[in-house]
């Protein structure tokens, strides 16, 4: 590594101005469900993979590499995404233990990508990569004060990324600053054959990229809703309201346009069900998902889920099974794929988020302040 950046410096003195990327001889951190072609372990925190190699670095990582990026290391993560047991501590996992928020070490990182959100912060390196399947991004972005871009599914590539589902999966960046994020975005957008969602996603990437709209008046004329109840109900007069009610006041003299009380809670009400069809779906998809990784592992000492649950509970002590137990890995193993109640478990879930995003939009949209 001390030599790639030795080469990078060497080509930015040699090289015109602007003639090599943004990220040329940047040092990045992935989380440790990315996979790289090198020494470096892809693990997903758990240390039944420890030692297995990859057939080829992840689609994200051959783009960062091509843009001049040097990958420093991997990061850790809540163990196999936080899709192991819903027990399991956010941050924690068998092969480096618990990540901790540096500007509170008592307080939740969040999201199975923590450890990447954790190494921004505490300026471990200029960038890192997250993945997320439901706020894995932007939850240890919130609670670890960085940006975190979810790029939309097909965006960027999932291929050589530990999976849970090909639906909901996607690798986006976590940074200090908007700009940085974007900058990354930028680098590893884009088509992967690898990945089939990339092909159909990558056709809306706008001609130039996205740092084009890193504009100093981007604000102006945007209307941003504020979910009050939800998010900001912190008490009025507490240090917390006074922080907010200051980013509210550089938003509207930046020339935002804030509605105020958005209600998102009745429209969570409103779709609300007995039956949790994403967890259904999504238990039913892991299986085939990992399965499919885990049996195109050039080296490894698991091939399949099974295989996983043996390995927990032959080293239960490591991996912490008896306290943390592992019962999406169980509720996933007994499933049979994509059965009828599991499409319509998808079919549901399509038109809960259709429908209720677009009532939100256009409350949004109709709201006067």
């Amino acid at each position: 590594m001390l030599c790639q950046a030795d080469e990078a410096d060497r080509e930015r003195k040699a090289k015109a101005p602007g003639s090599l990327s943004g990220l040329h001889g940047l040092p990045i951190l992935l989380k440790d469900n990315i996979a790289t072609k090198d020494k470096m372990n892809t693990t997903a925190g758990s240390l039944a993979l420890l030692g297995s190699i990859v057939p080829r670095d992840a689609g994200v990582v051959s783009k960062l590499r091509k843009a001049g990026a040097i990958i420093l290391g991997k990061v850790s993560l809540s163990e196999w995404a936080h899709f192991r047991d819903g027990s399991v501590p956010s941050g924690w996992c068998a092969r480096s233990g618990q990540g901790k928020n540096p500007y509170n070490i008592s307080k939740d990182p969040c999201g199975s990508s923590s450890g990447s959100a954790i190494a921004a912060a505490a300026n471990l390196a200029a960038v890192t990569l997250g993945t997320e399947t439901d706020g894995s991004i932007l939850c240890p972005s919130n609670n670890n004060t960085i940006v975190g871009i979810k790029p939309t599914v097909g965006l960027t590539s999932r291929a050589g990324v530990v999976p849970i589902t090909p639906r909901q999966d996607t690798v986006g960046p976590m940074c200090r600053t908007v700009a940085d994020a974007v900058y990354v975005l930028d680098a590893i957008a884009g088509l992967d054959y690898n990945d089939k969602a990339t092909i159909k996603a990558s056709k809306y990437i706008p001609r130039g990229g996205y740092k084009q709209f890193l504009k100093i008046d981007g604000l102006k004329g945007k209307r941003l809703g504020l979910f009050r109840n939800e998010f900001f109900n912190v008490g009025e007069g507490s240090v917390y309201a006074k922080v907010f009610e200051r980013h509210f006041s550089t938003l509207r003299r930046r020339g935002a346009v804030l509605v105020e009380n958005v209600n998102a809670s009745k429209y969570l009400e409103a779709y609300s069900t007995s039956i949790d069809y994403e967890t259904l779906a999504m238990t039913a998809e892991f299986k085939l998902a990992i399965n499919s990784y885990l049996k195109q592992l050039v080296v490894s000492k698991v091939r399949s889920l099974k295989d996983l649950i043996a390995f927990n509970n032959k080293f239960s002590k490591l991996e912490k099974t008896k306290e943390y137990g592992q019962q999406f890995f169980l509720d996933t193993e007994a499933t049979n794929g994509i059965g009828q109640k599991e499409k319509e478990a998808l079919l549901n879930l399509a038109k809960m988020s259709r429908d209720g995003f677009e009532k939100l939009m256009e409350e949004c949209w109709c709201k006067r302040q």
